[in-house]
């Protein structure tokens, strides 16, 4: 299975690097990395300072054929919810993550480059799972599918998919 990782934004090389080496040791996915773009403004919400998660789903299907992970430095949210880590389009071809929060940065801490690219593996993982798996919220708190509402939760979890969304993903060891 192939997937094009897009940056939005000024993104790490570093990032972008560990996220396609983690796809392929987690699901066998092999990536092609993208030259930066910019997000369309029409999906920017001046009132809330952050992008529209579900409208830059869309724009992805539109614009870009096969399997494509974004990657953005830009805050996203999605109705009812203050803010989203990342979207994915379920049993889909789309995902979309933000690097805004997990840089520790955001919390008024040091810049940390170790700490950034393990978050952003974890939640490229998750989303496409979600993605390329139709893989659900898992209740296992260590697994990679499971939900995060904050960034301790994203810190807690491994980058790891657990054995059972292993078997419902038909991946095995």
């Amino acid at each position: 299975m192939r997937l094009q990782i897009v940056p939005f934004g000024e993104i790490p090389t570093e990032v972008l690097s560990a996220i396609s080496e983690e796809l392929e040791l987690s699901f066998r996915i092999f990536s092609d990395i993208s030259e930066p773009k910019g997000l369309p403004k029409e999906y920017y919400n001046p009132y809330r300072h952050q992008y529209v998660a579900p409208q830059i789903l869309d724009f992805l299907f539109e614009e870009f054929k096969g399997r494509v992970l974004a990657v953005t430095d830009q805050d996203l949210f999605a109705e009812d919810l203050n803010f989203v880590f990342g979207q994915a389009q379920m049993n889909g071809r789309v995902a979309v993550i933000s690097i805004c929060r997990l840089n520790p940065t955001f919390y008024r801490q040091a810049f940390n480059k170790k700490l950034l690219i393990e978050r952003a593996v974890k939640e490229a993982v998750h989303e496409v799972g979600h993605m390329a798996f139709g893989l659900t919220h898992c209740p296992d708190p260590n697994c990679v599918m499971s939900f995060s509402n904050t960034i301790f939760d994203v810190d807690r979890k491994s980058k790891e998919v657990c054995k059972s969304c292993k078997r419902k993903a038909g991946l095995f060891d």
